[in-house]
């Protein structure tokens, strides 16, 4: 670099420690700099040029999505979806989001689509009124949505992006939820008190999977979350009109000399009050129920239908996630600015030397796909946590739109 007029540059220092001590600064900045590395590949995995992943928070009181990119764990963008967007759901065979738009009061709702790859919407498809969630079948093809407003069932198409059927349901659906065989599909209808099950063909020489009611159970009041078991054999409702889950034995066909058996209520379990969400292992071994004014989580054997105990956990726990070990479960609190944790493996709340501070109304959650993070939707103060499950504390708060409510994780690699 060339001198400055009217300066003159810092001269090194001379004599018996001339150099050394320059080296020697050098390689403590070696060291320290070799820890840091050390400590980001612990915590945060190494990355190749073309990897890309990105955390979609809805914004209900914004119409927008914030786009974060977990990689450099920052956000990237704010863009704008239709109005009053609610669930939002990764396709686990394309490179694209879904954001359901429940719409204006007495209007029909929508569904955008998100590129990925582009970070930007690329279609929407009107469904009907009221939808909240939405959920893809195994294939990555098919979108199914409950319409609240309508007491009817969505089937999109994903490819050709538009409405491909409309099926009637109970009163007042809230979520519909795919089966991983991809042979039936549930939707927990919270004004009618019950579950129905509907079969869809999975043939591939049928190009139009429209769902045939199967089945209607009663018994289930204010039906809300719903929870499939991995081998399809059964599914678990949240009756959050009281206080019990109904497990449901899904019909399937005679195999290996066992009979053919139709949809069946197996089961009601009584739990706490209000159970609003339920976590289920990788595994599929237990299941973790939030009840919202017990302030307690409740353990279900999912093998035996047996409830395994009841543990207090924060102000009015709302959501749960176990970590792909099976060994942690997190709960986010809605009216706690802390972060709950359970051991399973222990079978007892863990209490930290600090607690993990989320911020009020802490609500969704979701996981990096590496696991190393956890992030936590805070829907009062309009944030994103971002939590080091290494360590279990708080890297960072990320701003979001207003009432931000549903988050999912993509990652993927460009080609």
């Amino acid at each position: 670099m060339p001198a400055v007029p009217g300066r003159t540059r810092a001269r090194a220092p001379r004599g018996r420690f001339a150099g050394s001590g320059w080296r020697s600064f050098s390689v403590l900045a070696n060291v320290l700099l070799i820890g840091l590395s050390a400590c980001r590949n612990h915590d945060f995995p190494e990355y190749p040029a073309s990897y890309r992943e990105f955390a979609y928070v809805t914004n209900g009181g914004s119409n927008t999505v914030s786009i974060f990119d977990v990689v450099h764990v920052r956000l990237d963008r704010e863009l704008q979806v239709g109005a009053n967007p609610t669930g939002v759901t990764a396709n686990p065979k394309r490179n694209e989001v879904y954001v359901v738009n429940s719409g204006d009061r007495g209007a029909n709702g929508s569904v955008s689509i998100i590129d990925t790859e582009k970070n930007a919407v690329s279609a929407n498809i009107p469904v009907q009124k009221q939808p909240y969630f939405l959920d893809v079948d195994p294939s990555g093809n098919w979108a199914y949505v409950a319409n609240a407003g309508s007491n009817s069932l969505s089937v999109l198409d994903l490819k050709a992006r538009r409405q491909l059927a409309i099926v009637g349901t109970g009163e007042g659906p809230g979520l519909a939820r795919t089966a991983p065989d991809g042979r039936s599909v549930i939707v927990s209808n919270r004004a009618g008190n019950s579950v129905s099950i509907f079969e869809v063909n999975t043939l591939a020489s049928y190009a139009q999977p429209v769902p045939r009611l199967r089945k209607v159970i009663e018994g289930c009041p204010g039906a809300t979350d719903i929870s499939v078991m991995p081998d399809s054999s059964k599914a678990f409702v949240a009756c959050s009109g009281g206080h019990q889950v109904m497990v449901v034995a899904l019909a399937h066909a005679a195999k290996d000399g066992a009979p053919a058996s139709p949809d069946a209520l197996e089961a009601l379990l009584d739990v706490g009050r209000t159970p609003v969400h339920l976590a289920l292992k990788p595994d599929g071994g237990e299941l973790f129920v939030s009840n919202f004014d017990s302030n307690s989580i409740s353990e279900i054997v999912t093998s035996t239908d047996d409830v395994g105990g009841a543990y207090l956990m924060g102000s009015h726990p709302v959501r749960g996630l176990v970590t792909a070990d099976n060994s942690t479960l997190y709960v986010s609190n809605f009216r706690s600015p802390e972060l709950s944790l359970y051991s399973i493996d222990d079978g007892k709340r863990r209490t930290l030397p600090l607690p993990i501070h989320v911020g009020d109304g802490a609500d969704a959650l979701a996981f990096s796909s590496s696991g190393n993070l956890l992030f936590v939707v805070d829907a009062r103060s309009g944030d994103l946590a971002v939590v080091r499950t290494s360590t279990q504390s708080l890297f960072t708060l990320l701003p979001t739109g207003r009432q931000p409510n549903g988050i999912a994780v993509k990652a993927y690699k460009l080609s």
